[in-house]
């Protein structure tokens, strides 16, 4: 991988260019973060990877089978809602070597699991607390704004209350 500060700058190609690398998200949230660089020098030998776009029914289990496939898993740690501690779209996935997890990231990302196609990407590694949803109902935040019916992660977004939609409230 690049050096740190010259990965705020690269600009991929195509998907290809960055199987082993930073997706432009990574790369947007460490331009606005104070220890942006430190965090990209930390993904040139994290072991964890965020996996996101998860039904919500889906298990540890599963999760644990698919990555497998890749290398010896170390440890799963599902996202769970804030307040209702039940999974909510997303997990982080720790192997025991970095090329395990860039190996994941080239082969496992945007595969399909549980009818959902999930996204995988290098994560600078888990912290307590993370595991929770950022969203202020709990769960994560895109999934408060969603306006279509989505039954692998629970119905409709949670900003669009059933008034709007000619249901009642109870």
């Amino acid at each position: 991988m690049s050096e740190p500060a010259d990965l705020f700058t690269a600009k991929p190609i195509n998907s290809a260019q960055r199987l082993d690398g930073p997706s432009s998200y990574v790369l947007r949230q460490a331009r606005r973060s104070r220890q942006g660089e430190e965090d990209l020098a930390a993904l040139d030998v994290t072991t964890t990877l965020y996996v996101g776009n998860l039904s919500f029914f889906t298990t540890e289990e599963q999760i644990h089978e698919l990555f497998t496939k890749i290398a010896k898993v170390k440890k799963i740690i599902m996202g769970l809602d804030r307040y209702q501690k039940t999974p909510c779209g997303f997990c982080f996935v720790e192997y025991y070597e970095h090329d395990d997890a860039v190996a994941c990231l080239k082969y496992l990302h945007k595969t399909k699991l549980d009818e959902r196609i999930i996204t995988i990407d290098l994560d600078p590694g888990f912290k307590e607390g993370r595991q929770f949803g950022r969203g202020s109902s709990g769960g994560q935040v895109r999934d408060e704004f969603r306006q279509d019916y989505d039954s692998g992660r629970g119905g409709f977004g949670k900003r669009w209350g059933d008034d709007e939609r000619g249901g009642d409230d109870y």
